[in-house]
């Protein structure tokens, strides 16, 4: 149903978005680093991921453009290198290192005044690398590399300081569906990552 409301209002935001001279650079290169807070599981497994540092490169394209809107075409990369475990259950995975690549689409409010608020949705592919030991110190007996896909959405404000350069100010969200590993101690669930902070945005045709 919400896929059938989308393509419903593709029309109207294409229109709202028609492409117009002397608009606002085509081309932004933004990049963020920021922390991400500890994941935590509430049920007896007493599983938890510590905090660890986020960073976010996004690149995005204007393709439609227009006084009130315009829709980016865009892909997010966010990586964090290291984030240690802990658990009540010493055979969880002692720390793991994690990077997201999620294409998508950013629509933009007012993309033409100094304050332009954007709201981004997007899905790809997570790839995480645990580590060879568990908590315990014994040896990790689980593939290092594990795949998933990943489903991420945000939103935040652009701020323009100059022409060619913006501060962005987001929440950046990436919920991953499905989650299958010994990090989670071979569980079936879902986590979510959040990344806060500034952001400097390098713009350009």
């Amino acid at each position: 149903m919400r896929a059938i409301h989308t393509i419903a209002l593709l029309p109207v935001i294409t229109v709202l978005c028609r492409d117009q001279e002397g608009g606002a650079p085509k081309n932004e290169l933004a990049f963020r680093l920021g922390g991400l807070p500890s994941l935590s599981r509430s049920d007896a497994l007493s599983l938890n991921a510590g905090p660890g540092t986020g960073l976010q490169v996004n690149y995005g394209r204007r393709f439609l453009d227009g006084n009130k809107l315009a829709l980016y075409g865009e892909i997010n990369f966010l990586a964090s290198p290291l984030r240690e475990v802990s658990s009540s259950v010493t055979s969880a995975t002692q720390n793991f290192a994690s990077l997201y690549v999620t294409p998508g689409v950013r629509l933009k409010a007012f993309p033409k005044s100094r304050i332009s608020p954007y709201l981004a949705i997007g899905g790809g592919y997570a790839d995480y690398e645990q580590s060879t030991t568990e908590i315990n110190g014994q040896p990790n007996p689980a593939s290092r590399e594990l795949a998933r896909e990943v489903f991420d959405f945000g939103a935040g404000v652009d701020v323009r300081v100059w022409r060619w350069v913006a501060l962005r100010e987001a929440r950046f969200v990436t919920s991953i569906r499905a989650l299958r590993t010994t990090i989670w101690l071979r569980s079936r669930t879902g986590s979510t990552t959040y990344i806060a902070g500034g952001a400097v945005v390098l713009r350009g045709h």
